[in-house]
């Protein structure tokens, strides 16, 4: 049975775009413009370990701490070089800043394999379409630069709506702009707790993307997988 759907909404990191390098030699090469020498594979180590304590302690970049998200991505950076030994102040701060820009950009990002032509599909026939992501308000900058922006009604972040996946508020809004019960709508994204299992707990059907090699995930029904994209439609309407 075709399933009756008329919204689709979307995650972004991982599913549509992807870094085009690892963080750390994004990290690495600023470094060495201000002639400072740092591993990429050191950097990379501390980028995980200041993420993760900044969004242990300012959840959601900040949001409603009195935090903007550049604040605390540039605190985020500052505290990666120094855990990789890189001190001085005035250096810390221009590469922060000039990293919080790069990556707004198209330069640090590229587009997945298959994602432009499949959502080029999707809206010729006629499915509303939308983000939701848990990303920082940069986003419909990095979408536009990215030639993504208008295949979407509406993107929503999670810094805008004060809420991040799994949480169900960030999907209700979503069901409330495309105007559709959630039964008419499918969230398509690569994260089994934060798009899969969360889109589903509000009653959306849910897609998992899954390149191959990643393993399977214990109750998904393999017609809800999508090993590419570009599997999406002929799964939508099977």
């Amino acid at each position: 049975a075709m399933l009756r759907l008329r919204l689709l909404t979307w995650d972004v990191k991982d599913t549509l775009l992807r870094l085009r390098r690892p963080v750390g030699e994004s990290y690495a090469a600023e470094a060495r413009a201000h002639g400072v020498r740092v591993q990429p594979e050191a950097l990379g180590r501390s980028f995980r370990e200041a993420y993760g304590a900044q969004s242990r302690r300012f959840p959601n970049y900040g949001r409603g701490r009195g935090l903007s998200s550049q604040q605390w991505w540039v605190d985020v950076v500052k505290q990666t070089f120094r855990l990789s030994g890189v001190h001085e102040d005035g250096v810390l701060t221009l590469m922060a800043e000039n990293l919080y820009r790069d990556f707004c950009s198209a330069r640090n990002w590229e587009v997945l394999p298959g994602a432009g032509e499949t959502l080029s599909r999707c809206c010729q026939r006629g499915f509303c379409m939308g983000v939701v992501s848990n990303f920082d308000n940069r986003l419909e900058n990095v979408l536009s630069q990215c030639n993504l922006r208008h295949h979407f009604e509406f993107v929503l972040t999670s810094e805008d709506v004060g809420f991040a996946k799994p949480d169900r508020r960030i999907f209700e809004k979503a069901l409330r702009l495309g105007g559709v019960p959630p039964q008419q709508a499918a969230h398509v994204g690569d994260d089994y707790a934060r798009d899969y299992r969360a889109a589903r707990a509000v009653g959306m059907h849910g897609f998992l993307l899954r390149a191959a090699g990643q393993g399977k995930e214990p109750g998904v029904p393999p017609e809800h997988i999508l090993p590419t994209l570009s599997h999406l439609l002929a799964l939508i309407e099977k």
